[in-house]
This record gives structure tokens, sequence and C-alpha cells, in this order.
């Protein structure tokens, strides 16, 4: 249904997990807790094959945190709040697109404003599906992605892509030849080019590792067309690791 939202808490408390589940249920008779995980091996499994509306998750849990848990989910496109009793992850978790970042212990009004602003955003979407000519999305086969546009199907090898920007809700795709636009959001295409070399160096650019010119220092990308893309905190660690640097 439209107005009934599902959800999945993540944490490795299992009071933590009941607190918070018995705080959501009284504040909101329009959502449903599918299921509750402890550890980070099960949440991952589950996640990568189960959907949910709205995804609660702690940060700190032994073995992995919440937000190298999130970068191992590429395409997830659920609301992501983050409930965790340390300040200091913030800024990386809103570069991952969270919708919400709470403190523990827990405020209804700080868990209202969240929770409320992911509802916003759940059904915005949910209703864009049911748009009469809702636009058909990208799909991928044989190395190429297929995106609809105005006047047909563009036919874009993967291997060809520089890089995906995130723009005004659409994603612009660069090749060395050509730029397309689609209206899909950065998240679809992130999961069509799973298992080739891209990385996500900024939650609003995917860029093709074989196209990386330089690292610069002051916090960018130089890629073979020249363009310069940010590069988020979060991300620089893991990308520099990918050649055995480190910063």
């Amino acid at each position: 249904m439209l107005n009934n939202h599902t959800c999945i808490i993540v944490d490795d408390e299992l009071d933590a997990i009941e607190l918070l589940s018995s705080r959501l249920l009284k504040l909101y008779t329009n959502i449903t807790i599918v299921a509750t995980y402890s550890n980070w091996q099960e949440a991952l499994s589950a996640l990568r094959t189960s959907q949910c509306d709205l995804l609660m998750m702690d940060i700190s849990m032994p073995g992995k945190t919440g937000i190298n848990l999130l970068k191992l989910i590429p395409g997830i496109e659920c609301e992501i709040i983050f409930v965790t009793a340390h300040d200091n992850y913030a800024i990386e978790a809103f570069e991952l697109s969270a919708t919400g970042y709470i403190l523990k212990p827990i405020d209804d009004q700080e868990l209202s404003q969240a929770v409320d602003k992911a509802i916003e955003r759940i059904l915005h979407k949910k209703q864009a599906t049911l748009l009469p000519g809702n636009k058909p999305l990208p799909q991928q086969s044989g190395g190429k992605i297929a995106v609809p546009g105005k006047h047909g199907i563009d036919y874009i090898n993967i291997s060809d892509i520089l890089y995906l920007e995130s723009t005004n809700k659409c994603t612009k795709i660069t090749t060395p030849t050509e730029d397309y636009l689609s209206t899909s959001n950065i998240g679809r295409f992130q999961y069509l080019i799973d298992n080739h070399d891209f990385f996500q160096i900024h939650r609003s650019f995917i860029i093709n590792i074989k196209d990386v010119l330089r690292y610069d220092s002051k916090g960018f990308i130089i890629m073979t067309d020249k363009k310069e893309i940010p590069i988020s905190r979060s991300a620089k660690s893991d990308f520099l690791r990918m050649f055995n640097l480190e910063q």
C-alpha cells in the first residue's frame, strides 16, 4: 500500500533495537518493521536481496561500521537514517545521502523530524511510479547500458563511460564523444555498473578507474578529459587503498 512503509533496523545491541522499535511503532501506525539484524553480516546479506522503504542503522558495530556496510550495497534506494552514539560520522553519512542522523539517547522530536522527512521522500518516490507515462528505467546487457530518451534509446558501452554525475535528480553520463542525460538517479546506474571498474568518489560522482589521470592532494581527481572531480573524505582512503597508497 502507498501509505504503509516497511522498515529494517540494524544495531548490534538487542536492547537498542527493542527501544527504537517501540518508539517508532508508538509514533507511527503506518510503519511496519519487517526485520531486525544485530550483526552486519546478516544485515548485508538481507539488504542485498530484500527491499524496504526505510533503513535505520547504528554506526559503531563489531567488525564494520554502518558507513562501511552501506558502501557494500551499491544502488540501495531506501531512505537511510543513522541512529548512533557517535557524532563524528555525520559528514560521511550525509555524503552517502542519508536522510537523517540521530544521536543516542533518542529524542522523540528528533526521531519524528527525521522519519517525517524520510516518509515524505518515500511517498514522493511511490507516487512517481504511479504517474501515467512514467519513463522506463535504464537497463544493462552485453556490456552496454540502454538509456531511454525523448527520441528513442541510446546504447552506451559501459567501458566508454568516463564518469556519471548526479544533477537535479537526473544523471549525466559522460563519454569521450558525447554526454547523455537520464531521468533516473545515480543509484540506478550504480547498480547497473556493479562488477565493472567504477568507483563512487563522491555522492554526486561515479568514475571509471581506467580514466583517472591524476589524484590531486587538494581533494579532487583529474580525469582524462581534464574534468576535476571532488573526492569525499569518506571515499579518499578507499580510493588510495586500491593502488596500495595511503595519505
